[in-house]
Parts: C-alpha cells; structure tokens; sequence
C-alpha cells in the first residue's frame, strides 16, 4: 500500500517484529514480489517498492480480502463491524504501549 516505506515503519504498521517480518520479506524478494532499496537520505535505512509483479497481483489479492471478509463477517451489521474493529484497534494499541514499556 505504500511504496518507499522502511521496515521499521512496516513492522509498526502490521504488528510483526523486524525479524519474523524479515524473513517474510526475503521470500516476497525471492519471488519477485519487492525490492529492497538504500535511503538516499539515511544509508541504514532500507525501503521497500513493490515489483510491477506485485502490482499485477493486486485484483487478485483484493477480490480474496473481499471474500475472506465476506465469509468473516457474515450475519454481522455494520455497527457490530464497526464495534469490533475499534476494539481489535484498542487491543493493538494497549499491547504497542506494553511493549513500549
């Protein structure tokens, strides 16, 4: 979803530690999926781009998060959708600010 964002930045955003996340990210490499890039402005900085493979892939992952959702959802207002989402969010938070501590 984000060109150019640092591994730091990626592991905060989907809750991976660096290291499980960097394994995952070796295989996406290998199979052509991202590229990793040195930051022009920092040097230890990698940044991560996806691969016009990735992009191609891009309906196809979209169609099956619809339907995943679909089937995790099933039976469920919106407002109830809403609800538990908020609290996964509050769940995800509490647990960076134990981390932090």
């Amino acid at each position: 979803q984000e060109d150019g964002i640092s591994i730091r930045s990626l592991s905060t955003k989907c809750g991976l530690a660096i290291t499980s996340l960097t394994t995952m990210l070796e295989r996406m490499e290998n199979q052509g999926l991202i590229s990793r890039v040195q930051s022009k402005t920092d040097k230890r900085k990698t940044l991560l781009f996806l691969t016009e493979k990735a992009h191609a892939l891009k309906g196809e992952y979209d169609s099956v998060s619809d339907e995943m959702g679909s089937i995790y959802y099933k039976g469920f207002s919106e407002e109830e959708i809403t609800r538990f989402e908020e609290c996964l969010d509050r769940i995800r938070k509490n647990l960076e600010e134990w981390q932090k501590s």
